[in-house]
């Protein structure tokens, strides 16, 4: 594999890596922590009965507003010719943007509240994470990319078990603070990344933004681009079976285990801990064989066919023992699938001068399914009654793996 980086890729910090998977971990943090514990949380106490249904809304609404504004934040940072560079900017005000809508979102008291304050909080931590994906692109070479890739994919599992710990650790009366918590401890170390990268500098003044290359944003030919369009349905249609068992799993815990909800965020917070285990020694395995040989396809197909089968394995649980060792199986299967999707995607974008936006457009296939996933997830756990959760998670293991069957067309990588 030919060896291609950024032209304006510049010489990092000795720990620049290691401050760029921590930042990752702060970004994740903030988002898992809120829309995978504190929110449910939160909405579970307010009305138990209509819980799936806000959650839905909240989601739905929430992953709608990102999905327009990820690739728009994208191209303005590709087009940044300030002297603190094209990412740092973005970066700094996504955070302050974003911390604001957590404060928001600690003080709601209506669903209506917490949508528009939980959109505020995608939106800014949405222009932080375009900016580190595209640090990813231009800043890490190619030859590493794979177990960087690994390193924040292990972060970001790191970040759902600590957001679901932090959550489940503060006490029932303190609402404010499952919100506020992962909030400032998230948003610090995304400013960690801030004080020390060595930014790159746009110099000369960008082409015109017209209406065109304004709406071209949202868009990459799937004919011209034929690889980066099947990289991208992979990513989309797995993403979309994961989005689908995550975004229930607390409720899963409490409808289909029969825990309490006063107990079920901290098996949440086990189940979590059991994915990452799995995650993390599949990522740290199979990104670093990845880059050694150069092979990308074989580990996402095999990562697909592990997944659907922990999905399997775990909806037909019985008891929590065999759920959590089934996570372990799940999570084996996405640590080796996110490490090896990560650098694969980066070597499939069409253009180095507009990364932030192209991975944009990546994150579409992650933000998509947020605003798919509550249209159809939550009907069929309301509509099929006690088959509802059995019904999803086939469904979910069937997109995993015709997602992982997606990648097969890619011609630029092996």
């Amino acid at each position: 594999m030919a060896e291609v980086e950024a032209p304006f890729a510049r010489v990092q910090r000795s720990g620049f890596v290691v401050v760029l998977v921590a930042a990752w971990f702060g970004a994740n943090l903030v988002v898992a922590g809120i829309s995978g514990a504190a929110a449910p949380r939160a909405l579970a106490v307010w009305d138990p009965d209509l819980k799936d249904a806000r959650l839905a809304v909240v989601a739905g609404i929430g992953g709608l507003v990102l999905m327009i504004a990820t690739p728009l934040l994208g191209r303005l940072s590709d087009r940044t010719t300030a002297r603190a560079g094209m990412r740092r900017p973005w970066m700094v005000g996504g955070t302050l943007v974003g911390f604001a809508g957590v404060v928001a979102l600690a003080h709601a008291d209506g669903l209506a509240t917490m949508v528009w304050s939980w959109c505020v909080v995608q939106v800014g931590f949405g222009a932080v994470t375009v900016a580190q994906h595209a640090l990813l692109a231009d800043q890490v070479p190619t030859r590493i990319r794979a177990r960087v890739a690994g390193a924040t994919g292990i972060a970001s599992g790191m970040a759902l078990i600590a957001g679901a710990a932090l959550v489940s650790v503060l006490p029932d009366d303190q609402r404010r603070l499952w919100f506020l918590v992962p909030g400032a401890v998230g948003s610090a170390l995304c400013l960690v990344l801030v004080a020390v990268l060595r930014d790159a500098v746009l110099t000369g003044a960008p082409p015109p933004l017209t209406l065109r290359v304004l709406l071209s944003t949202y868009w990459l030919s799937p004919v011209r681009y034929r690889d980066f369009a099947w990289a991208w349905a992979c990513r989309f249609l797995v993403t979309t079976g994961m989005v689908s068992v995550m975004l229930y799993l607390l409720y899963f815990i409490v409808d289909r285990l029969s825990v309490p909800l006063d107990q079920a965020s901290g098996v949440q917070a086990r189940a979590l801990g059991c994915y990452f285990v799995g995650s993390a020694l599949s990522a740290a395995l199979l990104s670093w064989v990845s880059d050694r040989t150069g092979r990308r396809k074989p580990i996402v197909l095999a990562a697909c066919g592990i997944t659907a089968c922990g999905l399997l394995l775990a909806v037909s649980s019985t008891d929590q023992a065999l759920f959590l060792a089934a996570l372990v199986v799940i999570g084996i299967g996405q640590g080796a699938y996110i490490a090896v999707d990560v650098a694969l995607m980066t070597e499939v974008l069409p253009s180095f001068a507009d990364a932030g936006k192209d991975l944009g457009v990546v994150a579409l296939a992650y933000q998509l399914p947020q605003v798919v996933v509550p249209l159809t997830a939550a009907p069929i756990v309301v509509g099929w009654g006690s088959s509802g959760y059995v019904v999803l998670y086939v469904w979910a293991a069937f997109l995993v793996l015709v997602g992982g069957l997606a990648v097969l067309p890619v011609r630029a990588v092996r």
